[in-house]
């Protein structure tokens, strides 16, 4: 195993996990502890982990991204149960936008049974996935690929996203924060993700119930800009008041 492809398990252990030790991770692994602490070092310096005495822990900061493999792999359970509830809101027929988050694409394969779905993406992953599905018309936004993802974005994915208008917009965040709305680790993905809410009539954020408050970096968007917030399980009775009030449709 390449050390990249380690420090990637690593972290999937981590996101699943928020901790891990360092005498565990050399079993695991089949290398020395000197080896691991030199990969736990990495992931600190990159400001993906802290590294404590003896292991690390998971970045709580929600400010660096995770790469694309790793957060795919991370919650597995709790995004094909969003991606599932989504999908009941999905019909055959739908003109539809995705984000590049790892959950769009549970809610991709969730839909690949509906038939005639005219679907824009600027996930790299979902084109793929995709790759198949002779009676869709899928459309890619372009754009710059992101460093260390499978995202394009940039001027020329927003105009693309601007020009077109859409039955439904399905998009994740970072955090969920009742003064500072939804928001993102990265300001090129959260202008993606504004151009997508934009260009939809029905608008869906899909996040996991360890988003809820949570602040990440960048503001998307006010929590009443959306129409429907998605999540694996009931968020606390302040969450369900405060939905209710921005005429916020909770979904869990």
């Amino acid at each position: 195993m390449l050390a990249i492809e380690r420090r990637n398990a690593i972290l999937a252990k981590l996101s699943a996990e928020g901790k891990v030790i360092v005498a565990d991770l050399s079993r695991e692994f089949d290398v020395t502890e000197e080896t691991i602490r030199r990969d736990l070092e990495k992931l600190d310096k990159d400001g993906l982990a802290k590294k404590t005495y003896g292991g690390a822990v998971v970045n709580e900061k929600l400010n660096t991204d995770l790469p694309f493999n790793v957060r795919k792999s991370a919650n597995i359970t709790e995004k094909k149960q969003i991606a599932e509830k989504i999908a009941e809101l999905i019909h055959d027929g739908d003109y539809i936008m995705l984000d590049s988050s790892s959950t769009a694409i549970y809610v991709t394969k969730s839909i690949k049974n509906r038939k005639n779905i005219t679907l824009i993406t600027n996930s790299v992953e979902i084109l793929l996935e995709l790759a198949d599905k002779k009676d869709w018309n899928i459309l890619s936004t372009g754009g710059a690929l992101k460093k260390g993802g499978l995202s394009l974005v940039g001027t020329s994915a927003e105009r693309m996203i601007r020009g077109f208008h859409v039955d439904i917009a399905v998009c994740s965040s970072k955090g969920l924060d009742m003064n500072m709305g939804i928001t993102d680790s990265n300001e090129k993905e959260s202008q993606i993700k504004q151009a997508i809410f934009a260009a939809a009539d029905k608008k869906i954020l899909a996040v996991d119930d360890s988003k809820f408050d949570r602040i990440s970096f960048v503001r998307v968007c006010d929590i009443s800009e959306v129409d429907t917030i998605v999540t694996n399980a009931k968020p606390s009775d302040r969450w369900v008041e405060y939905c209710k009030d921005k005429n916020v449709e909770l979904i869990f």
